[in-house]
């Protein structure tokens, strides 16, 4: 496919444009605040966002904008100050602690730039943790498919510490999917990775939106990465302040590079 671009366009505060699809995740007047006084800072300053079914959203800004508090929020990693989160028809902002573990076992999947692989387990055992703990069965056949799928159908056996970054990546990867979750949250997934396994785990990424029907949203600062989404938006100062259709590299420098220029 080749990828067309539209130039980022400024939104009103706190907003993007309306979702065209089904909406998986959406947050309305989203706020974080952390300290008081002279030390207060808002990490999110009252946000509004839908995330469309079957996509691959990107999130980006520079450092402190409050990117990775947006996706923690969405994902009921963290709480926020106030406002809402729906994810899959759910409200998780006011959530018990315990509902919010439930959540994350069964609903959501996770991928961090760390692989938190447990290393005594085989890759597989790794793969199917998330199911294990949730005491659900294992769908033998869609496990295969996500195997296949990353390419370690031969590395089902090796432990983590037999594995290069790149495969633990996509153990990670294929763990976050074996439960079918509503959304995959990754947070900087490609950030100890080199070009080549980089390259790797992104296109599985998008692979699996197109082609399994997954919902993912990443959070990175690489251009490149961003570009494997559909759709890119981009904070600052814990607002959304612009937004991308099918980006590229270079779209996507130059949309970072008028939010410089307008700060």
């Amino acid at each position: 496919m080749s990828p067309k671009h539209a130039a980022a366009p400024d939104l009103p505060h706190g907003t993007t444009p309306s979702a065209t699809g089904e909406v998986i995740a959406s947050a309305r007047d989203l706020r974080k605040v952390y300290g008081r006084g002279d030390t207060e800072v808002r990490a999110l300053d009252g946000v509004d966002v839908d995330l469309e079914r079957g996509s691959f959203t990107a999130i980006m800004g520079p450092s402190g904008s409050g990117k990775s508090t947006l996706m923690h929020c969405m994902a009921g990693l963290d709480r926020p100050t106030s406002g809402s989160v729906v994810v899959d028809g759910e409200e998780i902002a006011t959530k018990s602690e315990r509902q919010l573990t439930r959540l994350r076992r069964t609903r959501l999947g996770f991928v961090f730039q760390a692989f938190n692989l447990i290393p005594t387990l085989t890759a597989r055992e790794n793969i199917t943790l998330p199911l294990d703990i949730a005491r659900r069965p294992v769908d033998e056949d869609y496990l295969r498919l996500v195997v296949d799928a990353v390419g370690l159908a031969d590395r089902l056996d090796h432990k983590p510490g037999q594995l290069s970054g790149g495969q633990q990546q996509r153990v990670a990867c294929a763990r976050a999917l074996v439960a079918r979750p509503a959304v995959v949250f990754a947070d900087e997934p490609t950030g100890n990775l080199d070009s080549t396994s980089s390259g790797e785990v992104l296109s599985f990424l998008r692979s699996s939106v197109e082609e399994l029907g997954q919902s993912v949203v990443m959070v990175t600062h690489d251009p490149t990465a961003a570009s494997y989404a559909h759709r890119v938006l981009f904070l600052a100062d814990g607002r959304l302040v612009a937004e991308l259709a099918d980006p590229t590299p270079d779209s996507v420098l130059q949309a970072l590079a008028g939010l410089r220029r307008a700060g």
